[in-house]
């Protein structure tokens, strides 16, 4: 199972780690952390030297009622970081969290090799149809509503039923656009309550039938430290052993903050599987 990157193919046959750069100020583990462009680059740096094989940059925080960012800034925090780490590091592979079609016509034109949409297109109906003229790799993620609402759309009649018949559907819309290099994201966190979140783990490997990797984030979610009874910055640990569930029922890409230790959790399942 390949994906096609700037001419690249890039096997996920073997799991790979996505290391998250959030510029934002609010995002809810990070937020704020790397908007100085020294911080950005000396944390890219040791991404890719902990094994990250893409690094996720995201300019508009999609945690639970999140501020609302306009597009021009959140191009404003994108472009000039985008441009800083192509220049230091040419052949990194950057994907752009994204929703909006002329952001994502911008970063690519400037460079990045993926799009990542929260929202599959549906936050914007020209999405879809970018990613296709550009050829680049699409991340679709499950999502209701938007981040200022989606902790309000929890209720499921059949959540399984329900989230596998949404990618059905965008998986339709985005092959009618000529994207034909598709990663699905259950969305751990999104439009789900922390029991539902569990569930949708449980029951991971039902994401296989969908025939497209797999990514998953579920990186110091609160599924993990609310059921802890710790705070955010204690939930490593708690990461570590949630993505070894998720490689173990099929996760071809963990999203993650801490590269080191997702890398860990490849290299032993790995060694467990040989």
């Amino acid at each position: 199972m390949t994906i096609n990157c700037k001419g690249k193919l890039v096997d996920l046959s073997t799991p790979k780690v996505m290391g998250i750069l959030n510029l934002t100020p609010d995002s809810f583990y990070d937020g704020g952390k790397y908007r100085d462009h020294t911080d950005c680059l000396k944390q890219v740096e040791q991404m890719l030297n902990h094994g990250a094989t893409f690094i996720d940059v995201g300019a508009y925080s999609s945690r639970p009622n999140a501020e609302h960012v306009s597009e021009e800034e959140e191009l404003q925090r994108l472009l000039p970081v985008l441009s800083l780490i192509l220049k230091e590091f040419p052949e990194v592979l950057i994907s752009v969290d994204t929703f909006r079609s002329q952001v994502a016509k911008a970063v690519i034109e400037a460079g990045a090799a993926l799009i990542n949409d929260i929202s599959a297109g549906q936050l914007d109906a020209k999405m879809m149809a970018t990613v296709g003229d550009f050829k680049v790799p699409y991340i679709m993620m499950h999502m209701r509503g938007t981040p200022q609402t989606m902790q309000k759309q929890t209720r499921y009649d059949d959540l399984l039923k329900e989230v596998l018949f949404y990618f059905s559907e965008r998986l339709v819309e985005a092959r009618s656009n000529g994207i034909t290099n598709i990663i699905v994201d259950p969305g751990f966190g999104f439009a789900k309550t922390r029991e539902q979140n569990f569930k949708l783990l449980n029951q991971l490997e039902l994401f296989q039938s969908i025939e497209h990797p797999l990514l998953v984030g579920i990186s110091r979610k609160s599924m993990i430290y609310k059921t802890l009874g710790i705070s955010v910055e204690n939930a490593l640990n708690g990461t570590s052993i949630l993505n070894t569930i998720a490689l173990e029922k099929g996760a071809a890409i963990l999203r993650v903050h801490d590269v080191k230790e997702a890398m860990e959790c490849v290299q032993l399942m790995n060694a467990l599987k040989a």
